[in-house]
């Protein structure tokens, strides 16, 4: 039984502390041009604030401008 309860306890631990990473949002830096710009073909994940993931900064920022919807980072890898 003691055993259980620790365990318990420090799989909470590590879900509170995975929560607390992927807690700031950060505004993508996109050019302030209304064009649709070509972005380039890197592969560096971000995951935006509307829960979708998106295979550059760059192609966040074109979403950004297609929809008119402020996406924010959410963190630096796959949601």
């Amino acid at each position: 039984m003691t055993g259980r309860a620790v365990f318990l306890g420090l799989l909470l631990i590590c879900v509170t502390a995975d929560a607390g990473k992927s807690g700031t949002l950060r505004k993508p830096s996109c050019p302030d041009s209304e064009q649709i710009m070509a972005c380039p073909l890197n592969l560096a994940p971000v995951c935006g604030s509307d829960g979708n993931t998106y295979a550059n900064e760059c192609t966040l920022c074109v979403e950004r401008q297609m929809t008119k919807m402020d996406i924010l980072i959410v963190k630096e890898e796959s949601c």
